[in-house]
């Protein structure tokens, strides 16, 4: 069964980093946004930034964060992962560092986007509990190869893990 996901990442790094993976076909997910798009969604200010994501998240069943460089503790990449659990979705990382931009480069690995986020009542974190996978190879085409292997296992698991908690 193909899952229903939303993508949620760094615009400006990582678009072809994740074209690359939306385009792998493993899940079903949201339509990307034009640049122009979003430049209409944000001149309405935050409350219209939180509709469109409310609205994009509608009917997925996991949130997928590529994980780029500068993708942790990003305003809305943490609203995307804080609304995606509140509304019981499955969520999971893959880190996309070692995917070749348009450009042919590659960028750092980037911190866990979950490792700053509290998780109920104490000091735990939501790394805790969610995964955040670093797709093994050892170049651009063998870490592809990962992702487009293990994705749609990665989102069943998530899903799996939201029903637990």
């Amino acid at each position: 069964m193909t899952r229903r996901c939303f993508f949620s990442f760094h615009y400006d790094p990582d678009n072809s980093r994740a074209a690359q993976v939306r385009n792998m076909g493993m899940v079903n997910g949201n339509r990307p946004v034009s640049d122009n798009d979003w430049e209409d969604v944000t001149r309405g200010g935050d409350r219209a930034i939180q509709n469109w994501i409310r609205a994009q998240l509608h009917g997925r069943s996991c949130t997928i964060v590529l994980v780029g460089t500068n993708t942790a503790k990003r305003k809305w990449i943490d609203y995307e992962i804080i609304e995606s659990w509140n509304r019981g979705m499955g969520v999971v990382g893959i880190h996309i560092h070692g995917l070749r931009n348009l450009n042919g480069r590659i960028s750092r690995k980037g911190l866990n986007p979950f490792a700053h986020i509290g998780y109920g009542t104490s000091d735990t974190k939501l790394s805790s509990i969610v995964r955040c996978y670093n797709p093994q190879g050892t170049n651009s085409k063998a870490r592809y190869a990962w992702i487009k292997q293990y994705l749609g296992d990665a989102v069943e698991e998530a899903i799996q893990i939201r029903h637990k908690h």
